[in-house]
């Protein structure tokens, strides 16, 4: 099946990302969230960023009109039926997950792609909640999604070639380039990245150090362009959260454990960026 049209649930941080990339490239985007606010709120971070651009030269004033217009916004997950592709990018929770894709499954025909921009969640378990597991693949886009080049793939055991090779080559007309993952709780880019974060966070908790020399060192030390835990209230301390609980649960090795202070700045709504509060106050 060509790809042209692009169903994106969730318009957050990741899903109007993706939005963005989709319909920037020519894709026609249909993107799916709960209430109207946050769909607003999506759109408006979009045509944000394509003002950005478009003041850098990187694009005219009409080609930021005609990407708007490549993208049509729902409250219902049934209008996604239309789509060619789909991209699930709602928060990262496996039993939000879970239901998301079994009304996907109902809602799309069945030679429709479902893919997962989950972070950490194995995809075989996403998989499994639909009758067409060849079908369901993992997209993992970087983030701020606009930017970062990279979109990890990860095959569950089911999905088929056809499934991959779709994929793959999807991600080449988004100008993204792909990388190959087997089917492991975090993937490649997490497995590595959140328990080094988590050790940024355990030093904090051990006052080891400061937040502010803690990145310090890892930016001038190890010429990360980005400190640990900056990078951690980018994420959302809420979504590293989950991932390490993922790691941990999947492993049942320590190394992975949540630091307690994490947990701590979660259960108190300190998230990181979007909320105002992390590590550092925004």
């Amino acid at each position: 099946m060509e790809v042209k049209t692009i169903g994106v649930v969730g318009s957050g941080q990741m899903g109007n990302g993706i939005a963005h990339v989709a319909a920037i490239n020519g894709f026609s985007v249909i993107m799916s969230d709960i209430k109207d606010e946050f769909l607003k709120k999506g759109l408006d971070t979009i045509s944000k960023n394509l003002d950005r651009a478009v003041s850098k030269g990187k694009m005219t004033a009409q080609e930021k009109t005609d990407t708007l217009s490549r993208i049509s916004t729902t409250l219902s997950i049934t209008d996604l039926a239309k789509a060619d592709f789909v991209v699930e990018a709602a928060v990262e929770r496996e039993d939000l997950k879970f239901n998301i894709f079994r009304e996907l499954d109902q809602a799309c025909p069945k030679d429709v792609i479902l893919s997962t921009n989950t972070s950490s969640i194995p995809i075989g378990r996403i998989a499994a909640q639909t009758s067409r597991p060849e079908k369901v693949i993992g997209m993992h886009f970087m983030n701020p999604v606009p930017v970062m080049e990279l979109v990890e793939v990860i095959r569950g055991l089911a999905t088929s070639d056809d499934t991959f090779l779709t994929t793959i080559d999807l991600c080449g007309k988004l100008k993204k380039t792909p990388a190959v993952s087997n089917d492991y709780p975090g993937f490649i880019a997490n497995r590595i990245l959140m328990p080094m974060i988590n050790e940024a966070i355990t030093c904090v908790f051990e006052h080891v150090g400061t937040p502010e020399d803690i990145d310090t060192v890892m930016k001038l030390g190890m010429n990360h362009p980005m400190g640990p835990l900056a990078l951690a209230d980018l994420i959302g301390l809420d979504t590293c959260l989950a991932i390490m609980e993922t790691l941990y649960d999947g492993f049942k090795d320590s190394k992975y454990r949540p630091c307690p202070l994490l947990r701590q700045y979660v259960e108190a709504g300190w998230y990181g960026r979007k909320s105002g509060r992390g590590f550092y106050a925004y």
